[in-house]
C-alpha cells in the first residue's frame, strides 16, 4: 500500500510550500519506502510515499495524465481487484495503457466515467483526483473502509488531508487540539471511533463508501455513493449456500494478484483456514507453494484456560491446518517484554490508544511476515458480516440499547475527573452515537422484528467494531510496510449477507453456519466445526505484572498529562486486578485496560494535544 498527503488553497501560491508537503510526507514513508513523488501546482499540493506490489516503474506516483487540454493528477493509497475487466472496458472506448498497474486504470477510470467511477471499482483505496482546468479535487474512500483517508478544513478557507493523522498534524494551519469531544472519544468510545471522527478538533475522516470534491465556488461537497441496501432475500438455502461459495472464492482469487511475494495469516480458526486454503489451490495451479504465518505466545499453553469467549488454543489448529495444505508455515513467538515494548510502536502507528497488545502484537507479528513476504491475506470482518460473534446470537450477552461490546459505560465514565464527569455526559453520548447508526439502517416493512435486529446487528458491527479491527490492521502492518488484504471485506459479500435472514446465517445453529457450510469441501472437519475463538493474546502472567509495574511508575512520578482528565485513584484501583468488567469486547480484559492507559500516556506525551 502507500501514503497519500495533500493540500489545496485557492488564496496562496502552494509551489513555494514544498517543505511542508515534504514534512507531511516524510511521516508516512513507513506506509510507502519504495518511491516517493510530489506534485505541485499553484492551489495543489500532493504528496505519495509507495510501497511497490504491482508495476513498480509504471505505476509511479503522483501520476498525471493529459488528454487535449485536460490534465488529471492522481495520488492514491490501495489496490483494485477488478482491474483487468475495468481495463478491457476502458480499452474499447478508446484508451490506451503503458503499463499493467491499476493506478493508471483508476485514473482513466475518473477520466472516462467522472466521479461515478467509484461505483465500479471493485477494492480498497482512498486516493486523490486534481483536475487541473477545473482547479477541483476529487476524494474518494472504499466501501468498508479498509483504506483511511483523514482531513481538516483550514481556517483560511483551504483543504489538508492525508491517510494517516500523524502526517495531518504536520501541517503548521492544523491545530493539535482536544476538545470535549475528544475526550469522549478517548475515554467512553476508543479504541472505537465514532465514524468520520478524527478525535482531534477539526479533524474528520471521509466515511467508508463516501467521496467528495472541494472547489473554489462550492468548497467542500461530500456524498455517499454506497451503503447498505435492504433487498427481499429470494434465493432457497442450497442456492444460497453456492452464491456464498462464489462469492469467497472469487473475492480470495481476486486479491492473490501481486508482483510480490504474497502469504497469509493461519489461526487455524475457519475464516483465515479458507482463505488459505484457496490461496493454497490457486498457487498449486501456478506450481508454487503458499507461505502461511501464524503468532504465539510464550509459555500460552502452559497457562491457558480454556473459556466461554475462547474455547480452545490455536497451535493444535494451526499444525493440522499446515499439514493439511502442506504450506510453508512459520509460527512467530513473541516474549511478554517484546510485547510491552511494542506497546508505544502501536500507539504511534494508530495515532491513538488503541487495544493495546492486541495492537502490539499485531504490529510485531507483521514485522516478522515483512522478512518474508510483501503481501498478507488475513480473516477480517467474517465474524462482522457472517454473525460470527457471541452478540448475534445470545441475546443475554447484548444489551436492548446499547453497543454489544462496549457495554461499561458508566465504568468507563467513573475514571473522568469531577470538571469533565460534569461536562460529559456520559450515557447520553454513547446513546446519541448508538441511536444515530440505528437511524441508517435500511429495512423493509415486510421485516419481522427479528429481521429489523440482524440487520441492525449487523450496521452496528460493520461502522463500529470492524472499523476498530480495519484500522488496527492497516496501522499495524503499514508500519512494516506490509500490505494485508481482507477478502472477506468485499463490498459484495457484505451487500448479499446484510439481506440473508439470521437463521440461515447461522446455519444448523452454529455461528457462521452458512459459511462453513458453503466452504466445506475445503477443510478438514476439525477445523470446520471449530468453534470461535478470537485474536489470540498473551496470559502469561508476566505480561500483567509488567503493564502494572509502569502503570504505578507513572502513578508515582504523578506527572502524566492524562492526569488533567483522568482520575489518579480510578487508576490504582486497575493495579488491583479484580475488576471483572472489560474494557472492550471480548479481548480487552484488565491486562489491556492497563496497557490502554500507558498507550493513552505516550500518546499524549507525543502528540501534546491542547486541552480545551
Amino acid at each position: 500500500m502507500c501514503g497519500i498527503a495533500g493540500q489545496i488553497d485557492y488564496d496562496q501560491n502552494l509551489q513555494t510550500q514544498v517543505e511542508t508537503l515534504k514534512q507531511m510526507q516524510a511521516v508516512l514513508r513507513r506506509r510507502g519506502p519504495d518511491q516517493e513523488g510530489v506534485f505541485l501546482a499553484e492551489h495543489a499540493a500532493l504528496s505519495h510515499t509507495r510501497l511497490c506490489v504491482i508495476d513498480a516503474e509504471r505505476g509511479r506516483q503522483p501520476m498525471t495524465v493529459c488528454q487535449g487540454s485536460r490534465a488529471c493528477t492522481l495520488v492514491y493509497n490501495g489496490e483494485l481487484y477488478n482491474t483487468e475487466e475495468l481495463r478491457s472496458a476502458l480499452s474499447r472506448l478508446g484508451w490506451t495503457f503503458s503499463g499493467h498497474s491499476d493506478t493508471e486504470v483508476l485514473l482513466k477510470s475518473y477520466m472516462e466515467w467522472g466521479t461515478d467511477c467509484v461505483s465500479r471499482f471493485n477494492g480498497i483505496f482512498a486516493f486523490a483526483i486534481w483536475e487541473a482546468a477545473a482547479e477541483t479535487l476529487f476524494l474518494a474512500r472504499d466501501r468498508m473502509g479498509v483504506k483511511p483517508l483523514f482531513f481538516s478544513l483550514l481556517s483560511g478557507g483551504g483543504l489538508v488531508f492525508a491517510s494517516e493523522l500523524k502526517a495531518l498534524l504536520r501541517h503548521p494551519a492544523v491545530p493539535v487540539e482536544l476538545d470535549g469531544n475528544g475526550v469522549a472519544e478517548l475515554v467512553l468510545i476508543g479504541p472505537g471511533r465514532t465514524p468520520g471522527c478524527g478525535v482531534f478538533r477539526g479533524v474528520r475522516e471521509l466515511l467508508p463508501g463516501q467521496c467528495g470534491t472541494f472547489s473554489r465556488e462550492g468548497g467542500l461537497r461530500l456524498w455517499k455513493y454506497w451503503s447498505l441496501q435492504a433487498r427481499a432475500h429470494t434465493e432457497c438455502e442450497a442456492d444460497t449456500i453456492e452464491h456464498v461459495r462464489f462469492l469467497v472464492e472469487d473475492a480470495i482469487r481476486r486479491q492473490l494478484v501481486s508482483d510480490m511475494p504474497v502469504g497469509t495469516f493461519l489461526s487455524g480458526g475457519l475464516d483465515s483456514s479458507i482463505i488459505s486454503a484457496v490461496a493454497a489451490r490457486a498457487l498449486a495451479e501456478k506450481g508454487e507453494v503458499l507461505q502461511t504465518f501464524s503468532v504465539d505466545y510464550q509459555d500460552n499453553d502452559l497457562y491457558f484456560t480454556s473459556g466461554k469467549f475462547q474455547p480452545s488454543s490455536d497451535n493444535p489448529y494451526i499444525a493440522s491446518m499446515a499439514a493439511f495444505l502442506g504450506s510453508r508455515h512459520t509460527n512467530v513467538v513473541l516474549e511478554p517484554p517484546q510485547v510491552a515494548r511494542a506497546l508505544f510502536d502501536a500507539a504511534e502507528a494508530r495515532d491513538l490508544p488503541g487495544m493495546a497488545d492486541i495492537d502490539s502484537s499485531l504490529l510485531l507479528f507483521c514485522q516478522a511476515v515483512k522478512e518474508q513476504v510483501t503481501v498478507a491475506i488475513s480473516g477480517e470482518c467474517a465474524d462482522e458480516i457472517f454473525g460470527g460473534y457471541p452478540w448475534f446470537r445470545d441475546p443475554s450477552v447484548r444489551p436492548e440499547n446499547g453497543f454489544p461490546w462496549a457495554q461499561s459505560t458508566a465504568w468507563r465514565a467513573s475514571f473522568l475527573t469531577p470538571e469533565y464527569a460534569a461536562r460529559l455526559d456520559a450515557e447520553e453520548i454513547v446513546r446519541q452515537r448508538y441511536r444515530g447508526t440505528l437511524r441508517q439502517v435500511d429495512c423493509l416493512d415486510t421485516d419481522t422484528p427479528e429481521q429489523r435486529r440482524s440487520r441492525q446487528l449487523m450496521r452496528l458491527n460493520m461502522d463500529w467494531f470492524m472499523q476498530t479491527l480495519l484500522d488496527r490492521k492497516d496501522r499495524m502492518s503499514m508500519w512494516s510496510a506490509l500490505e494485508v488484504r481482507v477478502p472477506f471485506c468485499d463490498w459484495r459479500i457484505a451487500e448479499y449477507l446484510y439481506n440473508v435472514p439470521g437463521e440461515l446465517r447461522n446455519l444448523g445453529g452454529q455461528e457462521k453456519g452458512l459459511l462453513r457450510a458453503a466452504m466445506a469441501e475445503w477443510l478438514p472437519e476439525e477445523v470446520l466445526r471449530r468453534k470461535k475463538s478470537p485474536y489470540p493474546k498473551t496470559v502469561h502472567p508476566a505480561y500483567l505484572r509488567l503493564v502494572s509495574q509502569r502503570l504505578q511508575r507513572l502513578l508515582d512520578e504523578g506527572t502524566s498529562p492524562m492526569f488533567a482528565f483522568i482520575r489518579r485513584e480510578a487508576l490504582e484501583a486497575l493495579l488491583t486486578h479484580d475488576d471483572p468488567q472489560p474494557w472492550y469486547g471480548q479481548l480487552m480484559t484488565a491486562p489491556q485496560t492497563i496497557a490502554y492507559f500507558l498507550q493513552l500516556d505516550r500518546w499524549l506525551h507525543l502528540y501534546r494535544p491542547r486541552l480545551i
